[in-house]
Parts: C-alpha cells; sequence; structure tokens
C-alpha cells in the first residue's frame, strides 16, 4: 500500500522531467559543432599550406615549445578546476563553486597572458601575418583561439558573478555545467592546435 502511494505522488513541479529537453545545453552543443567546423577547415587549410610549401620551417626551430607546452598544462589545469567547480555546485557548495571558477578564470588569463608575450616576442624576431605564409597561419589559428579562451573568461565572470548572487545552489547548476561544456572544449580544440602546429 506504501509502495501504491508512493508511485502514485506527482512529480515536483520545480524539478524538470529526466525526459525534458535542457534547451541551453542542447543549443550549445550545437555551438560547439559548428565551431568545431571553423577550427577543423583552419586546420584543414594550415596542412594544405604546410604540405604545398617548399620553404616551410622547422616549427620548433622558431616557437618556443617549452613555455607553449607549460600554457598548455596550465589550461589543462583551468579544466580540472572548471570540472571541480560543476561538482561542487551539485553539491550545493557554493563557496567552492566560486573559488574554482575564480581560479578557472584565472588560469584562462594567465594562459592569455603567456600567448601575448609569445606573440610580442615572435612579432619582435620578425615573425607576422605579412611576412610568411607559416607567420599567417600561425597567427589566425592561435589568436582564432585566443579570441575563444577571452570570451570564455569572460563568460565564467558572468557565471561567477551570478555565482555571488546566490544565483545557483544543488537544484540549480546548469548554467554552470554549459559553461563547463564551452571550457573544456576551448581546451580540447587548444591540444590539436599545439599538437599541429607546434609540435609536428
Amino acid at each position: 500500500m506504501d509502495h501504491a502511494a508512493t508511485m502514485e505522488q506527482p512529480m515536483d513541479p520545480a524539478q524538470p522531467s529526466p525526459l525534458s529537453p535542457n534547451w541551453g545545453k542542447i543549443m550549445m552543443w550545437l555551438f560547439l559543432m559548428s565551431d568545431a567546423m571553423s577550427f577543423a577547415g583552419l586546420l584543414c587549410a594550415y596542412a594544405a599550406v604546410r604540405m604545398g610549401s617548399t620553404v616551410w620551417p622547422v616549427p620548433s626551430s622558431i616557437l618556443g615549445v617549452p613555455l607553449t607546452a607549460l600554457n598548455t598544462f596550465i589550461l589543462i589545469c583551468s579544466s580540472v578546476t572548471m570540472v571541480k567547480g560543476v561538482s561542487a555546485i551539485q553539491k550545493g557548495d557554493v563557496a567552492g563553486l566560486k573559488k574554482f571558477l575564480a581560479l578557472t578564470m584565472l588560469g584562462g588569463s594567465i594562459f592569455l597572458g603567456i600567448q601575448a608575450y609569445e606573440w610580442t616576442h615572435l612579432i619582435n624576431e620578425g615573425l607576422t601575418v605579412s611576412r610568411s605564409l607559416f607567420g599567417a597561419t600561425f597567427f589566425v589559428l592561435t589568436g582564432f583561439h585566443g579570441c575563444h579562451v577571452l570570451s570564455g573568461v569572460i563568460y565564467l565572470g558572468f557565471i561567477l558573478s551570478a555565482a555571488a548572487r546566490g544565483r545557483y545552489n544543488a537544484h540549480n547548476w546548469n548554467p554552470v555545467e554549459i559553461v563547463g561544456l564551452y571550457w573544456h572544449f576551448v581546451d580540447l580544440i587548444w591540444i590539436l592546435v599545439f599538437t599541429f602546429v607546434y609540435l609536428i
């Protein structure tokens, strides 16, 4: 009898049905898929230009691979703090969410700072968009990704601001998960860019 009564209890209207679509997440996935095509096009163009060039330099002789490897590690660490932030708010830990969001933003900001330093050094050494195809493809690829990182840091800032106002809790954290999807995408794309442009 008790079991039957439990089965007949109506669902809490405040809680979404497991079968209902999460439109925010669906829209983010659609955006990421279309954005992935943009990066795929740029990487394919880079490969085509490189294979067609007879004077392509060895990337490691021009680019600072150790410094960029460190920068890659920092970005991967920021992805870890993003995971911890989502996990914290799922448990209702708002303070933990704010801490890990701030750390994720810090990681993204350090990444941009190191990239700006690298760009400045390379430009001073004579590597520019107009002087070589290598320079053109390098700056377009890393610049396009850098714009995504900057957008992600700003996006995280809005989520952190909302978290500071008490908007998220153990029952309302979808926006945090959605920004996490974007940040992990940015991290994954950078690993591909780093591999193709710096290491191969």
